[in-house]
């Protein structure tokens, strides 16, 4: 747990120490219930115990669901609001460069009219970014906790766009290995991705209509801040864009790599019936002569035999001239 005190005058910040498993619970709790009218508090929770959860909750009187919810780490992105509780589920994404992987994981943002509870699922921590920002541009500070929900937000779909470029570079080179000369079974490896771009647009097409509301004015947010919202929302909607695209040309580039197996499995077949042929001649004159009837023409001719082999060379070379110029073979 952590625990920040800003001073919405000034955006300056003071650190509690949360340090302690037991003390450090009720060290916030104690400031939280010691707070100033020009005072707001920044609590960040990582994999919360529901117990840890349950007393901070009754203490920021948050709503027995919100904090189900927060406890559970199943949400889609959404918004909610509880009585003066302003509650925002997001879905956070990094990109696994070693496997190619999207992983996800979940924070909940709980805005009161003095506090900011964020609540972090997951390996990726969006909030220490944001308390960065807020640390470099004290004036988003002195907004209020509304403040932090943008800056946990904007954190957010900033990874949104930069895993959405690593994952169009891997399909550019899904791309240039289908349409290259080599043959590789690539349908695992795009099916795999497809599978990654599909979590990944779970992730931020649901979360397109619950930022447009922050756009605008109202729900007791600063007037401030909504350009920096309508920042964040246009960003986001490029990137809801961007993985739309790729989901549609990952599903043309399986298309395209389906139909060049079946390129590959009809040439194969080619070639094999081109070789079929060219071995049918010498197959039917052989067998012919050896079906041992007593009265078969040239059998007693002295260049019978290497007449024979003379016309199964040139049956078998006429045809493989003409196989090979017809690109059979």
């Amino acid at each position: 747990m952590e625990c920040e005190i800003y001073q919405k005058r000034t955006g300056a910040c003071e650190r509690i120490d949360c340090d302690q498993a037991d003390a450090g619970c009720a060290a916030t709790t104690d400031r939280l219930a010691a707070l100033t009218p020009d005072e707001f508090a920044w609590i960040r929770v990582t994999d919360p115990s529901q117990e840890e959860l349950e007393r901070l909750g009754k203490h920021l009187n948050l709503h027995p669901l919100a904090v189900e919810d927060a406890i559970q780490a199943h949400q889609r992105p959404k918004q909610e609001r509880y009585g003066d509780v302003l509650a925002v589920a997001l879905k956070t994404l990094w990109f696994v460069e070693r496997t190619a992987d999207v992983e996800t994981g979940e924070v909940m943002i709980f805005l009161g009219p003095s506090f900011a509870l964020t609540v972090r699922h997951g390996a990726s921590d969006p909030t220490a970014d944001a308390a960065r920002r807020l640390a470099d541009q004290p004036d988003m500070a002195r907004l209020g906790p509304a403040g932090i929900l943008h800056a946990v937000v904007d954190v957010v779909i900033d990874a949104y766009a930069e895993a959405a470029a690593q994952v169009r570079s891997d399909l550019t080179e899904l791309e240039r290995c289908v349409f290259s000369p080599a043959r590789q079974d690539l349908t695992e490896r795009i099916y795999s991705l497809k599978r990654e771009v599909v979590e990944f647009r779970d992730a931020v097409q649901p979360l397109v209509p619950v930022v447009q509301p922050l756009t605008e004015a109202g729900d007791g947010r600063p007037r401030e801040l909504v350009p920096y919202f309508r920042d964040v929302a246009d960003h986001l909607t490029r990137t809801d864009t961007e993985v739309r695209a790729l989901d549609d040309l990952l599903t043309s580039v399986l298309d395209a790599h389906l139909a060049t197996v079946s390129t590959w499995q009809n040439d194969d077949m080619r070639r094999i019936s081109a070789w079929a042929a060219i071995c049918a001649v010498p197959t039917l004159i052989a067998g012919i002569y050896g079906m041992n009837f007593a009265h078969m023409p040239e059998l007693d001719w002295r260049y019978g035999y290497p007449c024979a082999l003379a016309v199964m060379a040139l049956g078998a070379g006429w045809l493989y001239r003409a196989f090979r110029r017809n690109g059979w073979l």
